[in-house]
């Protein structure tokens, strides 16, 4: 293991949310400003007062990675990550051939997979469920168990693509992509594994989480149709539009990303992890451990607040962590928080929970690299202590040399990554 830290690059990316099921379609919506949020007839059917959500649309599963006798024994959220894993392998040229699933140049040792999982397998929980009510317990699939639970995600992408490196899913509410990243950051960091393939997945678009939600009044009614529901820092904002998908990406060591001549898209410079200690739901009102989470990402950086040009905010769309965040960036960055630009992706594919900083991370890394801001749609009046610079409705060209991506959960969880435009 490395005594001296290793500079760590990303090297591949892929996606799947309600805006698309790859990383291009979902950057070129993201720029127009277009929403992912549809209404989900399944919970039409079912009754359920809020029935809107950023779904996956129009899914097919890559015949190269499971046969057809075998797609339905999984949850939708472990096929989200095969299905990301892929992607983000392909544009990292890991693998032999665009049918191969095996990598071409570490040895599997080398190579790990760590994705956080928030939720885990509730559709296919669910459905078993009232198989067992209705025809009891010798009905239940024997792939139950293997199809519901969070590390099913990383093991079974592990399994596909040959790795025998460090392998498991970390369970963080919202902020479980983000300290899946912050962990494969850090093992390549200090040298026990070369390669990491992390991010987040999720999918949770079913009866029991939105019943659960909705008890809790933390989703927003729709009263403004779909499209117009997921709205960050708006004055009409009443709480979060749950979304689903996978954002994954490929973490190396500098040095190897360079012997095999890769593609490498940003650096990751620094991370920062805490919590609240302040309540099982709520933010710290005055944002302090949101904070001090991103103060340790720029700290290990060795960047200045004034460097930051970019922040791609949790921004749920939520009354109390709206305000929370923007206190928290304004305790961050001083007068620096108003020359930022800012903005929630959310606003277009709705909240993603455990996967929403791994796609909230690739919004960073496109900016990135074509030095474009996406906007925070539906902001058409900025609510009461809102009053930063969220990138309002349409995207904005910037010189971006530091972007930041947060992400909280309940519980009190925070994880800040700061990716840096990558200079050899």
């Amino acid at each position: 293991m490395s005594s001296s830290p290793r500079r760590v690059v990303v090297t591949g990316m892929g996606a799947l949310c309600g805006l698309g099921n790859d990383i291009d379609s979902i950057w070129k919506k993201g720029l127009e400003g277009q929403s992912g949020i549809t209404t989900i007839d399944y919970l039409v059917t079912k009754g359920l007062p809020i029935t809107i959500g950023g779904q996956v649309l129009d899914f097919t599963l890559n015949p190269h990675l499971l046969p057809a006798k075998e797609v339905d024994r999984y949850d939708r959220f472990i096929l989200f990550a095969l299905q990301g894993a892929l992607e983000a392998l392909t544009m990292a040229n890991l693998l032999e051939s665009p049918s191969s699933t095996s990598l071409n140049f570490y040895s599997s040792p080398a190579v790990g997979v760590i994705l956080g999982v928030g939720m885990g397998g509730f559709p296919f929980t669910e459905a078993n469920v009232s198989l067992f009510l209705e025809k009891g317990h010798k009905r239940i699939s024997p792939f139950f168990i293997p199809a519901i639970i969070p590390n099913m995600a990383s093991g079974l992408v592990g399994l596909r693509f040959k790795t025998q490196g460090i392998n498991y899913s970390i369970s963080s509410a919202c902020a479980s992509s983000l300290h899946a990243i912050d962990a494969s950051f850090q093992e390549i960091r200090y040298g026990r594994h070369e390669c990491l393939i992390t991010g987040g997945v999720e999918s949770v678009l079913t009866t029991l989480p939105y019943s659960g939600f909705t008890s809790m009044k933390a989703l927003s009614k729709g009263i403004l149709g779909p499209e117009k529901s997921s709205r960050p820092f708006d004055k009409q904002r009443d709480g979060f539009v749950m979304g689903e998908g996978a954002g994954i990406l490929i973490l190396e060591s500098l040095d190897s990303a360079l012997a095999r001549k890769a593609p490498i898209i940003a650096e990751i410079v620094g991370s920062g992890v805490s919590c609240d200690s302040y309540h099982i739901t709520a933010p710290h009102e005055e944002g302090e451990g949101a904070s001090r989470c991103m103060q340790q990402a720029l700290s290990m950086a060795k960047a200045l607040p004034n460097e930051i040009d970019y922040i791609n905010a949790h921004g749920t769309s939520t009354p109390l962590g709206d305000v929370a965040e923007t206190k928290a960036i304004k305790k961050t960055f001083g007068e620096h928080a108003y020359k930022l630009n800012i903005s929630s992706t959310k606003s277009m594919t709705g909240h993603l929970l455990g996967a929403a900083g791994g796609i909230e991370s690739i919004f960073c890394l496109k900016s990135l690299q074509e030095n474009i801001i996406p906007p925070t749609i539906n902001l058409e009046e900025a609510g009461e202590g809102c009053d930063l610079n969220y990138t309002p409705n349409k995207p904005v060209s910037r010189k971006i040399i530091y972007a930041l991506n947060n992400s909280f959960g309940f519980g009190g969880t925070n994880a800040s990554i700061l990716f840096k435009k990558y200079v050899s």
